[in-house]
């Protein structure tokens, strides 16, 4: 209806209208209107303008396929192969174990996003693009494969961490891919590849992965983001384990904490990344980042519950 008017008036007006594109071209988070370009044309751009073209963003025509010219050309560089192997450190026994733990973990985390994907993405539509629960399900399930392909090559805890972040982080997409591969890879860097890690390793290694988020994304409490479950969430656990109890047994009640803070993120205004323009939409709706977060912490949780029963 739009265009039907400004067609007419041109017309109208005595103006040609060469092959118009009518349609949504360039959108954006909330776009709401319209908007009219126009370009007036010499011969030149004319000639452009009509010509076919295929690109990953635009296409317009059919494209010719020019004939064999006889000349030989040179074969593209091979594309590095992203789901090769990867080398492995060497791990001792009690590490490998770790390793098939880790692996558990994350397919529990992964089977979980995979049930939750539709209700991420209905939170996250209120003030983004509806894309986190697809983007955790993706990210997930290829930590999940390199994780199982590390260890089935005798990876130990911390490689095998290590190769479940690099995954997340080249698979997700968005922002929240690449500070969940910030999160593991940085957890990994204080755990090792030899022995069990004792519970103050790993209540440093999630801290260390609570920093690489804060420090990657610029955000803090409050803003509005999944740091909002992930601070409590490791502060509690230090709280717990710094008061005597393994971190098995404080798992739990750290990822309580972190579902709490992540339903109190309802509250706030964003003050960081894609949701801040609309910020008084998402008053009322909990982040949808703290929201996935904390579901994580729980799925771990209910994993250890299964099989370790509170062991360190």
């Amino acid at each position: 209806m739009v265009w039907g008017t400004v067609a007419r008036l041109l017309r109208e007006r005595g103006y040609v209208i060469v092959e118009p594109e009518v349609g949504e071209l360039v959108t954006s988070l909330d776009m709401a209107g319209c908007s009219l370009t126009l370009m007036w044309l010499d011969d030149e751009l004319e000639r452009y303008w009509t010509a076919p073209a295929d690109t990953p963003a635009y296409r317009k025509g059919v494209l010719s396929i020019p004939p064999p010219t006889g000349e030989r050309r040179t074969a593209a560089p091979a594309q590095p192969d992203l789901e090769a192997a990867e080398p492995v450190p060497p791990a001792d026994d009690a590490a490998r174990s770790g390793a098939q733990l880790v692996t558990k973990a994350l397919d529990a985390v992964a089977g979980m996003l995979a049930r939750a994907e539709s209700e991420l993405g209905r939170i996250d539509a209120v003030a983004g693009d509806g894309d986190h629960g697809r983007g955790m399900v993706k990210g997930s399930a290829a930590a999940c494969a390199a994780a199982t392909r590390a260890a089935a090559d005798g990876a130990g805890q911390a490689a095998v961490l290590a190769a479940a972040g690099r995954r997340w982080a080249a698979r997700a997409g968005g922002t929240s891919g690449v500070l969940w591969g910030a999160l593991l890879g940085a957890a990994s860097g204080r755990l090792r590849d030899h022995g069990v890690p004792d519970s103050a390793t790993v209540v440093a290694a999630v801290s260390d992965g609570c920093d690489a988020v804060m420090r990657l994304g610029g955000a803090a409490r409050g803003d509005k983001t999944m740091v909002d479950a992930l601070l409590p969430f490791a502060e509690e656990l230090r709280r717990r384990v710094d008061s005597g109890e393994t971190w098995c047994a404080a798992w739990a009640p750290a990822a309580d904490a972190a579902t709490a803070a992540a339903r109190a993120t309802a509250g706030l205004r964003p003050r960081v990344g894609r949701a801040r323009p609309l910020a008084e939409r998402s008053v009322g709706t909990p982040d949808a980042g703290a929201t996935s977060l904390a579901m994580c912490a729980s799925a771990v949780a209910d994993f250890i519950t299964l099989t370790t029963k509170g062991g360190s």
